[in-house]
């Protein structure tokens, strides 16, 4: 019964962490989303951060209210894993900012795959100059050192490889490989 409600409970915070951690993404590097997406985005998430913007303000042009409302929807999601004996708060602790950074290395994973896909599909897409803006800040300085091989562009393929590292460097930090 607990990995039902484990399973609901990681499943609904995955989605308010996603949409917390884009929104902070969003702002921190200036891109203006689509109506669409901005009116899921706030509509989401607005009722965390707007209280929190009181206690965390904004400081050098990042949202800090939206990253630290991910990290503690990710805190509580994981804080259910107490309910099992053997779990210790300590343990719970660490598996909680392991998450949250893996869930941030997720996020940029996604975007490449969702750019690259309208890639192929649509480049036009209403939702790919938008996709192609958040993804800019981690190919731009790739691109220069993976140039296009006969017109194609491996600098996402190289990304995605690099935060694949990176997450296996994360799980051997905290003990989890």
């Amino acid at each position: 019964m607990l990995s039902i409600l484990q399973l609901i409970v990681d499943a609904i915070a995955t989605i308010l962490g996603g949409v917390l951690l884009l929104r902070f993404w969003m702002q921190a590097i200036r891109v203006r989303p689509p109506a669409s997406v901005a009116q899921f985005t706030f509509t989401l998430s607005d009722w965390l951060v707007r209280p929190m913007r009181r206690i965390v303000p904004g400081v050098g042009g990042y949202d800090w209210a939206s990253l630290i409302g991910a990290f503690l929807v990710v805190a509580l999601a994981t804080s259910i894993y107490l309910l099992n004996p053997a779990a210790d708060l300590e343990t719970v602790g660490k598996l909680a900012v392991y998450r949250f950074l893996t869930w941030i290395l997720y996020g940029f994973m996604a975007l490449l795959i969702v750019e690259a896909v309208f890639s192929w599909i649509n480049p036009h897409a209403p939702l790919a100059p938008f996709v192609r803006a958040l993804n800019d800040p981690l190919l731009r300085h790739l691109r220069r050192i993976v140039p296009p091989l006969g017109g194609i562009d491996f600098s996402m393929l190289v990304a995605l490889i690099l935060l694949q590292i990176l997450q296996i460097v994360l799980a051997m930090l905290f003990g989890y490989r």
